[in-house]
């Protein structure tokens, strides 16, 4: 694998992901795109009986929390959430009459970064950081106010566009370390 990324699959972790849109460019910035990656979002879930713990889309990126998928590889519910969002968009700029060509050609970047969570202290961290960030970056000054993230689900049992830690797969009442070959 290329950059020296080494991904470890299969040993029932949770996984913090990052994804970035195309050269850092701010393509989830309006409401409705936003809206529209967590319509896509739900659909893989529910597709690849995923689990979401947590998740927020900002303007150029986006967190998730998640297992893996039970019958697929992560990176195939990855490339299917990615894949799909990055044609409902460009669907909407032909609906819309936008010049196709005005738009970036690309949507995502190629790579994901994948941090197995292999501890019940590192996922509070990860939930921590997934739902703080629109705070530090200054889009709001409360986590609640951002509505692309899963942050309400968990302070106030909200039910949002994207189910969370549904399917019962980690029940998250403990997690067992996973031993790394050194």
């Amino acid at each position: 694998m290329p950059w020296g990324l080494e991904r470890w699959h299969g040993g029932h972790d949770l996984h913090f992901i990052t994804f970035s849109c195309y050269d850092g460019q701010p393509l989830l910035s309006t409401a409705r795109r936003r809206d529209l990656f967590l319509e896509v979002l739900e659909r893989v879930r529910q597709r690849y009986s995923w689990v979401v713990l947590a998740y927020v889309v900002m303007p150029e990126h986006v967190h998730l929390l998640v297992n893996e998928p039970a019958e697929r590889p992560l990176s195939t519910a990855i490339q299917a959430l990615k894949l799909g969002c990055a044609r409902r968009v460009a669907g909407e700029q032909r609906r819309n009459a936008e010049l196709l060509a005005s738009g970036p050609q690309h949507f995502w970047e190629a790579r994901y970064y994948d941090f197995n969570v292999c501890t019940a202290t590192k996922r509070v961290e990860k939930l921590r950081y997934i739902h703080r960030n629109p705070v530090k970056r200054g889009l709001v000054e409360a986590p609640e106010l951002w509505r692309w993230s899963s942050f309400r689900a968990y302070a106030y049992q909200e039910k949002g566009p994207v189910g969370i830690n549904q399917w019962g797969v980690p029940k998250l009442t403990s997690i067992k370390p996973t031993n790394f070959p050194s």
